[in-house]
């Protein structure tokens, strides 16, 4: 069956320092996922715990005691509204949350190509093969953790933040070698891999490279979430539009789906 798209899984509210806007709150988030049929909405707003020492100044005020400002939720009789959080991992692989918090969290983002915090997440001067390396380093980094894969989604891996305006040339210098290693390790442990590039604008230079390591994560057995990551109410005009496009252009089936966002 062709994969249903029933879910968003990452997405952020107000509290999000790069959103701060006061109509997107848990209130409009839950009347979206309603409006679009959903089975499944997870709220992740940026997050590095206090506990876990070396957060960038504009992490360090958006910890749990702030980010769980949202709670309780708003419910619903047809959406199951999550609560989780995208976390970051720092230049020395340190990740940004406690067992602690993990436990307190439904679902919670890892993103590894947060590449555009020079000196917090990258030391910021690397070219695009160096970029390249520390895609695969960081990805690893995170795959060798102890944690639970079963509730943890990697971010948006194909994301223009890894090297803005170049990010297809850090893509084009990732061998395809370490992408099947990598997949295959993040299948066997579970982990979902997010889906939200835009699709609907990509061009001859950037579809192939932004579509392969997609293919070979499915290829690998790896399983698929989407999430908009909207920020702010226009981010989520085109959402379904570019998620269904997404499952044609990667043949997406419902076998592909991570669990969590069934």
């Amino acid at each position: 069956m062709r994969y249903i798209i029933d879910h968003d899984m990452h997405i952020h509210s107000g509290l999000s320092f790069c959103s701060s806007n006061p109509e997107q709150n848990p209130r409009s988030l839950l009347a979206y996922a309603e409006k679009n049929n959903y089975k499944t909405l997870c709220l992740t707003d940026h997050m590095w715990d206090s506990a876990v020492p070396g957060a960038s100044d504009w992490l360090a005020a958006q910890n749990y005691e702030h980010v769980s400002k949202s709670l309780p939720l708003p419910e619903s009789d047809t959406v199951n509204f999550l609560f989780g959080c995208e976390v970051d991992v720092d230049k020395h692989l340190t990740l940004g949350i406690s067992p602690a918090v993990m436990d307190k969290m439904d679902f919670f983002i890892i993103s590894t190509t947060h590449m555009h915090m020079a000196g917090f997440t990258v030391e910021g001067n690397e070219d695009a093969a160096e970029r390249a390396v520390l895609w695969c380093k960081r990805l690893d980094a995170v795959l060798n953790m102890d944690l639970p894969f079963h509730k943890i989604g990697i971010g948006h891996l194909t994301c223009p933040h890894m090297y803005r305006e170049n990010y297809v040339a850090v893509l084009n210098a990732i061998p395809t070698e370490e992408y099947h290693r990598l997949f295959a390790k993040a299948a066997k442990l579970g982990v979902g891999i997010e889906l939200n590039f835009d699709s609907l604008t990509l061009t001859d230079k950037t579809r192939e490279p932004t579509l392969l390591p997609y293919r070979i994560a499915k290829e690998e057995g790896c399983k698929f979430y989407f999430g908009s990551d909207a920020h702010n109410p226009g981010d989520l005009t085109d959402v379904v539009r570019n998620f269904e496009n997404i499952v044609d252009l990667l043949n997406l089936t419902e076998d592909d789906k991570f669990p969590l966002a069934r």
